[in-house]
């Protein structure tokens, strides 16, 4: 078995447009009957996804419906759990969009692809499809990044997105802080009155101010958990500003359906977790 886990900043030209750069890949021995899933929780997040090897599956929740993913995928913001079936030789590069760069982008409401995917070739065509290309002949990870990266750059000049808007910045305040605040604040930071403030933001981050809020406090709870195990889950309600345990309960059955203890063993059959990796 082999496995590749890459989280890596992208070249500074791309720093305002995306937060990270992230390379999975598992491979796995025909011997192994039953492949891992993983079950992925909602995180404050519009992404573009390659898939250069086999193949990922897709399923809501945890319906039984799994259905196929094309090579390249737009990503919208998701406020349920997926469960994601990779294939035996697997791989993902994800870029992870900074907020609201998105929608500088492509131009496309990012509320028309909350908990939802594009074929990603349907919005950029042939440019996109030589990406793949490309990618499917590279012999190592890492001689996909400049490939990645300098589609990235086409994209920027394409746009002619040069400048982070106030309400860009508002986005990242909540991402980094998930402060209780007022929507008449957020307004005020973003120089719009709450009525156009809170349409914009539904239209570049695909949900409500205060739904995109808990869930970057959700990722942050599971975060901390896989970070120390040893943590009773009404810590890390407490340390991460819940009212209090039930709280804490009310979101993880919204998003994943599940209570916290149950959703915890879901994640503990991940892909990573075969190579003793968890995600922090």
């Amino acid at each position: 078995m082999d496995a590749i886990f890459d989280y890596r900043l992208p070249s500074p030209a791309l720093r305002d447009y995306v937060r990270t750069l992230q390379i999975v890949g598992c491979s796995f021995p025909s011997s192994m009957a039953v492949l891992p899933v993983k079950s992925y929780w909602p995180r404050a997040e519009n992404t573009l996804a390659f898939y250069p090897k086999d193949p990922e599956k897709h399923e809501y929740g945890f319906n039984g419906n799994v259905l196929g993913k094309p090579c390249s995928t737009l990503n919208g913001q998701y406020s349920i759990v997926t469960n994601r079936h990779v294939g035996r030789d697997f791989m993902v590069f994800q870029v992870q969009f900074q907020p609201g760069a998105l929608f500088q982008l492509t131009g496309i409401p990012i509320n028309e692809l909350t908990n939802t995917f594009l074929d990603a070739e349907a919005v950029f065509s042939t440019e996109i499809s030589r990406v793949n290309e490309r990618l499917s002949y590279t012999k190592h990870y890492t001689e996909m990044i400049p490939i990645v990266e300098n589609f990235l750059l086409y994209l920027i000049n394409r746009a002619k997105a040069r400048h982070i808007r106030p309400i860009d910045k508002v986005s990242r305040f909540l991402l980094q802080h998930q402060s209780v605040v007022s929507l008449d604040w957020l307004a005020d930071q973003a120089c719009l009155s709450q009525r156009q403030f809170y349409r914009q933001f539904v239209e570049r981050e695909g949900v409500s101010p205060k739904l995109y809020t808990r869930i970057a406090r959700f990722e942050n709870a599971m975060k901390l958990k896989n970070a120390r195990p040893s943590l009773d889950w009404l810590s890390v309600a407490v340390e991460l500003g819940y009212y209090d345990y039930q709280h804490l309960v009310r979101d993880f059955k919204e998003f994943t359906q599940l209570t916290p203890n149950a959703f915890l063993d879901a994640d503990t059959k991940s892909p990573e977790r075969v190579f003793g990796v968890t995600e922090t």
